[in-house]
């Protein structure tokens, strides 16, 4: 039986329209005589998707009874028996009730393909199992229902329905998608704009993948090897020279011009691991394509210009951007070079641009790794073997009667000079040949115990002899070379990686550091020394292992400089000069160590000099204008009632006194946020944790406003929290009073409660001028006011104490915009036992 075909609708978030598209789908089959039929479609009282439903046949539900309730779900048995040509299955990631035919939706589906029905299906980007980690980090919400990718990736058709966060807020506010009571609530939580951008932007990047994938195997089936231009690939050709810098910049700024275009930078690396290329300007240039969106690539290659085509052709490249040659001119006698080949190679599907660049024409000049030592042990045997082998072996030939020819003494004297180069190198393998050339000439060449060689044949055969011997002792001892250096060279690049990973991470302490560089260099104990000038004694700022006493340079094995004024100083032995290189980028990020924790420090301080000034102009502006308002109340209706020549009635007697009442009040309560600001700013702030109901805490809160300015929607339901009673009690109240204080005649102030996730969200709402986004966080600050608000109504500490309040209890504060204007302050603090909540109902 032929296995039916999948089709899916894709969406960024519910309400996007994807059912509404398969249900307009459905209709478009119907008309052209095609047996469609609603297998399960959830309208969730949608109006215009109900009236889509109209005209389809719709297969009866399976009811199932679990906990008391009664739900429905799909009759997959009813499919079966009607066995249509497509049905339509809503909700692909959807968990079905207990006691049903399979546990997940998807595995329904996958029973009625493989029965031959084409399905058409809706999922959300959310629902991806891949995706939920990074979904979770966007939302708060952990997606328990979820759909393996490859279910979805299998299918035949995949169709993304998408819409601007704009629209479908719009589209939510119009109450197309939830009903107008929690429009307000899903506006401020899963549907803010920047959940919206961040969902649609995973849904763009995951068809776009999907796209290429399919396009890549479209191409590998059809054996397509000419290059689809689809979008710009620009592949990068890198040598390690200082030109790639300017080639992958250059890059970048064609990519740019078109849509979509990326960068490729590769590097083609010989298979014999044998490299001029610098490995310090590779890592520069692998960390500025990647700073710049692209992506680096390291090929191994004999022949450069083919890996490279190969390669471009493979990402299916449209363009590829080279350096000018840096040989010089005589060079070119030995070839056209790479630029000149993959440009005549290139084919006319891929262009190619060669870019000039400062070190045209100046020749190479890339550092090589150089002075790999053999050791002293192994120079001395290569010159026994070298020197001593062809004595021993003349005189053992010569008193041995074994008349061997000529060509086979050259190839035992031959084996010497190849033993010699690889114990000793290159020295002791020329010496070896000169030298045994002298000996077959005078013992065993006709005639002997002669210079003169009588047969010409046998001049020939010695010329050969020195001349492959001196060939196969310089390959021999280059070999020897290479791998040594190449080991030294491995070791070396991952002491430096770890180094440059410290540095980008900046987690490495001085002691990690100096422990490092002991353990690495095998010594006793490593010192940084600084002092404040050239004349100036020297100081240890940190030293590790025994004996790290050393108060100056000269009485280490070692000394490395280490920056401005500083040494680092290692005792336990002499370190070889080819050491110093990995042992200056060691003191160099010790002084980078130290240098930024002295710097963290210095901020460290003048930030708290600066809160402490700013705090200290704000607190006078405070007490001469704000707390000398109320004052001067208490003074005047004092001085009023002690006055002789004024008799005043009881009603006058009792306003004035209550004047002074109010005054002393106010008098309090700013005091109050005065010194809870200064509990905060010194860190004596002690909050007592323990599990509290917030509907027995919030109305506590409100008893310092107006029973008629407040609304109050606190659900018994919710969980218990865990917090400072007397904190959030405090918190809630200033929130409420201001904004009760800048909404006045505009309606009442919301206060509500919601869980979310392992959090109690409590939001104030009010119906006020509202606050712009670039001012939201500074109305938290200090002695700070926004808009007209009056002077004397408070010095601008009410937030500032809040916010600290809340997160000392491990709460947050924050502002936002009531969706149909105003201010919405949410403050949020941890549930007890709570395990993280189901989001909202994700279907269109």
């Amino acid at each position: 039986m032929t296995r039916g075909k999948l089709r899916i609708y894709l969406g960024a978030a519910p309400g996007v329209g994807k059912t509404y598209a398969m249900l307009s789908e459905a209709h478009r089959r119907v008309e052209r005589g095609t047996d469609c039929v609603v297998a399960f479609v959830e309208h969730h009282d949608r109006p215009r998707t109900e009236v889509m439903l109209h005209g389809l046949e719709q297969l009866p539900r399976k009811r199932l009874q679990y906990r008391g309730a009664s739900f429905t779900e799909m009759d997959v048995d009813a499919v079966l028996a009607r066995q249509p040509k497509v049905a339509l299955v809503d909700e692909l990631a959807h968990t079905n009730i207990p006691g049903s035919r399979n546990t997940k939706r998807w595995q329904d589906v996958e029973e009625l393909l493989a029965a031959g029905i084409d399905v058409i299906s809706t999922v959300n980007i959310q629902h991806l199992e891949s995706l939920g980690d990074v979904v979770e980090s966007i939302t708060a919400i952990r997606q328990k229902e979820t759909v393996p990718d490859e279910v979805v990736r299998r299918a035949d058709q995949i169709e993304l329905v998408d819409m601007s966060p704009e629209a479908l807020r719009r589209r939510m506010a119009h109450g197309n998608i939830y009903k107008p009571d929690k429009v307000d609530a899903a506006l401020s939580n899963y549907f803010r704009p920047g959940n919206l951008t961040a969902l649609r932007e995973l849904a763009l990047l995951w068809v776009a993948d999907r796209v290429d994938a399919y396009l890549k195997q479209y191409r590998s089936e059809h054996r397509v090897s000419k290059i689809w231009g689809s979008r710009e690939r620009i592949v990068v050709g890198l040598t390690g020279g200082p030109e790639g810098r300017t080639l992958i910049r250059r890059a970048t700024r064609l990519a740019e011009k078109g849509a979509g275009g990326e960068v490729l930078a590769v590097y083609i690396a010989r298979s014999d691991g044998l490299t001029s290329a610098s490995p310090k300007e590779l890592a520069l240039q692998r960390t500025l394509v990647e700073n710049l969106g692209g992506t680096f690539h390291h090929v191994v290659g004999d022949d450069i210009p083919a890996a490279l085509l190969a390669f471009a052709r493979g990402v299916n490249a449209t363009q590829i951007v080279l350096g000018v040659s840096r040989r010089k001119s005589w060079q070119y006698a030995f070839g056209p070079g790479v630029g000149a080949t993959i440009a005549r190679d290139s084919g006319p599907d891929l262009d190619v641009h060669l870019i000039t660049h400062d070190a045209v024409g100046k020749g190479r000049g890339l550092p090589i790794a150089r002075g790999a030592r053999l050791g002293r042990a192994r120079i001395i045997w290569g010159w026994l073997a070298g020197v001593g082998g062809p004595a021993l072996l003349t005189l053992l030939l010569t008193h041995v009667d074994a008349n061997l020819g000529l060509t086979n003494d050259m190839l035992l004297f031959l084996t010497l000079t190849v033993a010699a180069a690889l114990l000793g190198g290159l020295l002791p393998a020329l010496a070896s040949a000169a030298f045994g050339s002298m000996l077959l000439n005078w013992y065993f060449t006709p005639p002997v115990h002669r210079i003169t060689i009588a047969d010409p044949k046998n001049i020939l055969a010695l010329v050969i002899f020195v001349a492959v011997a001196a060939s196969v002792a310089s390959v021999v001892d280059l070999a020897a070379r290479r791998t040594h250096q190449a080991a030294r060279l491995r070791a070396e690049s991952e002491i430096l990686s770890f180094l440059a990973g410290n540095v980008l991470r900046g987690e490495t302490s001085l002691e990690a550091v100096l422990e490092r560089v002991r353990e690495t260099f095998a010594m006793q104990s490593a010192t940084l020394l600084e002092r404040e000038n050239e004349t100036a004694p020297w100081t240890v700022a940190g030293s590790v292992g025994p004996g790290a006493s050393s108060e100056r340079p000269e009485d280490a094995d070692v000394d490395v400089p280490a920056g401005h004024h500083m040494t680092l100083a290692l005792s336990g032995r002499v370190l070889p000069a080819e050491d110093r290189r990995v042992l200056a980028a060691f003191a160099a990020q010790a002084a980078v160590v130290v240098d930024r924790q002295r710097l963290q420090q210095e901020a460290d301080q003048a930030k708290l000099l600066a809160e402490g000034n700013r705090m200290r102009t704000a607190l006078l502006a405070a007490v001469s204008h704000d707390l000398r308002t109320p004052l001067a109340g208490i003074k005047a209706s004092v001085t009023s009632l002690l006055a002789n020549d004024v008799a005043w009635s009881k009603e006058d007697q009792a306003e004035l006194l209550t004047g002074i009442e109010e005054g002393c009040d106010r008098l309090d309560h700013l005091v109050g946020n005065l010194l809870d600001m200064s509990r905060l700013q010194t860190g004596t702030l002690a909050p007592v944790i323990r599990e509290v109901d917030v509907d027995e805490v919030v109305p506590m809160a409100l008893a310092g406003v107006p029973e008629d300015t407040v609304e109050l929607d606190i659900p018994e339901t919710l969980p218990m929290v865990v917090v400072d009673k007397g904190l959030l009690e405090r918190v809630v109240a200033n929130v409420v009073e201001n904004a009760v204080k800048y909404s006045p005649g505009r309606g009442p102030v919301l206060v509500s409660g919601s869980a979310l996730g392992d959090r109690v969200e409590i939001r104030i709402v009010d119906r006020g001028p509202g606050v712009p986004d670039e001012a939201k966080e500074r109305i938290f600050e200090p002695f700070q006011r926004y808009g007209d608000a009056p002077r004397g109504n408070g010095v601008g500490l009410g937030l500032a104490v809040a916010r600290g309040f809340a997160e000392a209890m491990g709460g947050t504060l924050h502002a936002e915009d009531t969706p149909s204007g105003g201010l919405t302050m949410v403050l949020s603090v941890p549930a007890a036992g709570r395990t993280p909540q189901k989001a909202p109902d994700a279907t269109v």
